[in-house]
């Protein structure tokens, strides 16, 4: 038996279509020797934007448009703080994506993922939109902080591709799907778009000078480790003339808390700071060495760009 299809699920069936049909030539599989990735053509110029994991060390890239026409590519700038970077490339007719306003988007809004998982090029997943505004936690001291959570399956060389909104407008890019901590497996249903805007503001640094100068986030000044058998990170190193030298922190210390919330480990540390802003003020409270603890004020700068 064939079932009637509603108007109004036939209209969303065709938007889906459209879509799919107007972003996919704006979408590219990015190759290195490390592996795949996917980027967005950005502007007419050949600049692509895409994550900075997927770049890796690499200078130069082989870049496949949707046609299958295989180019050059190389680096522009990148700056790991955000998992931004860009690259280029020189041919002609190129499709630039539509860029929206992340700040727009809903919860709940349908958003799709089109990029190239596991070497499928143009591959299109759907979800919802489950959060804005949250904090993505890539490891290795890296905190994204203002990512899109959303139900559209991010797999392996999703990375640097496109979220768009039923417009076809690019609101975030796919980085990272969330992983079960206790089976250590991928969590279906959960991943993190870096926000368009995010992506823009720093994409356009490094179109423009190849690096970025302008990070708005905040910076502490210090290298810690995981303490051992103590609450807090231990402070490896205080760089010189940063908010940390100047509130007075030393090497050896334990920085326990921040902003009255605990920092057990290097990455909280970090997800903590994302959250904060250059030139706020805030009490670290800090364990020394001989088991007394202080607190102390910090005058908070910004991270510095690359």
């Amino acid at each position: 038996m064939t079932v009637k299809v509603l108007p109004g699920a036939q209209a969303l069936a065709l938007q889906f279509e459209r879509v799919v049909q107007a972003v996919q030539p704006s979408v590219v599989q990015i190759e290195t020797a490390e592996g795949l990735g996917s980027g967005i053509i950005a502007d007419a110029q050949g600049h692509i934007v895409t994550n900075a994991h997927v770049i890796g060390n690499a200078k130069t890239f082989t870049v496949t448009l949707y046609n299958g026409r295989r180019l050059r590519g190389t680096l522009t700038g990148s700056f790991a703080p955000e998992d931004i970077g860009v690259i280029d490339i020189d041919a002609p007719s190129l499709r630039p994506a539509s860029w929206g306003r992340s700040s727009l988007v809903k919860v709940g809004s349908i958003v799709m993922a089109i990029g190239n998982p596991l070497g499928l090029r143009a591959s299109v997943t759907q979800g919802i939109v489950s959060a804005v505004g949250r904090l993505g936690e890539e490891g290795g001291g890296i905190v994204l902080p203002d990512t899109i959570q959303t139900s559209a399956a991010i797999n392996p060389g999703n990375s640097g591709g496109a979220l768009v909104n039923l417009r076809g407008q690019v609101v975030g890019i796919p980085t990272l799907g969330a992983v079960n901590p206790q089976a250590g497996t991928p969590a279906a249903g959960i991943g993190f778009a870096i926000s368009s805007d995010r992506a823009l503001f720093i994409a356009r640094q490094l179109i423009a000078r190849g690096r970025v100068s302008s990070t708005g986030r905040a910076y502490l000044g210090v290298r810690v480790g995981q303490a051992l058998g103590a609450p807090g990170v231990v402070v490896a190193q205080v760089e010189a003339g940063t908010p940390a030298a100047k509130a007075g922190i030393r090497a050896g210390e334990a920085i326990v808390s921040v902003a009255g919330r605990p920092t057990p480990d290097p990455q909280t540390l970090a997800s903590v700071l994302a959250t904060l802003r250059p030139g706020q003020t805030v009490k670290l409270r800090i364990a020394n060495p001989d088991g007394s603890t202080r607190t102390v004020s910090v005058r908070l700068g910004q991270l510095p760009g690359s």
